[in-house]
């Protein structure tokens, strides 16, 4: 006679047990560090056997590199449900643009840093592929269709602003005293502004 227990499921679908390992070697990485995570801890940690992890995964860095593709994607969602939600005036899609990064940068500080910062891209294509600078290249190209603002290349300019919103998140994290959030949107905003000849209003 069997009991309940041996009627319970004994596999996960494929992407939730992908899922639960990518969730136990972050939650690892954040605690202990990337170098210091072995596989074994992972497995242990997501109770599953360690042949399990070579299903979905070849070594750490297949991981983190999962975790990096999740964060973006999990960021360009958020950008995309604010745009929509949002102000359907150009200006007003700007300020939900910065204010939207901003704050998603800054409610994941640890978790971004990990996926971007353990390791250096060996070459540019990471930033050719950003979604993100993707995304506002096509809210500046929109715009200027539109006779929101006037720019000659939409891709370039993209890629400023994000690197000033970057450098500016960078810098004010780095700071003895950063700034408030709400300081900070506020000078990113009026920047992008001033860069799209917005007025300010």
């Amino acid at each position: 006679m069997t009991g309940a227990a041996d009627k319970r499921p004994r596999t996960k679908p494929a992407e939730i047990r992908r899922d639960e390992l990518m969730d136990a070697a972050e939650s690892l990485f954040l605690r202990k560090g990337f170098a210091a995570t072995s596989v074994g801890e992972i497995v242990a940690e997501a109770d599953v056997a360690k042949g399990t992890f070579y299903l979905y995964f070849k070594t750490k860095d297949d991981v983190l590199d999962a975790l990096r593709t999740r964060f973006i994607e999990g960021f360009c969602e958020k950008l995309d449900l604010a745009l929509a939600a949002g102000d359907r005036d150009w200006s007003g899609r700007i300020d939900i643009w910065v204010r939207t990064c901003v704050n998603a940068w800054l409610d994941s500080v640890a978790r971004h840093d990990l996926v971007f910062h353990q390791h250096a891209p060996a070459d540019r294509a990471m930033k050719a592929d950003n979604l993100v600078i993707l995304r506002l290249a096509t809210l500046l190209e929109q715009g200027a269709q539109a006779g929101a603002w006037t720019i000659d290349h939409p891709r370039m300019v993209a890629v400023m602003l994000f690197d000033a919103l970057h450098g500016a998140v960078d810098d004010s994290l780095a700071a003895k005293t950063p700034l408030s959030r709400a300081q900070l949107i506020a000078l990113i905003t009026r920047f992008y502004r001033r860069a799209l000849a917005i007025d300010q209003g």
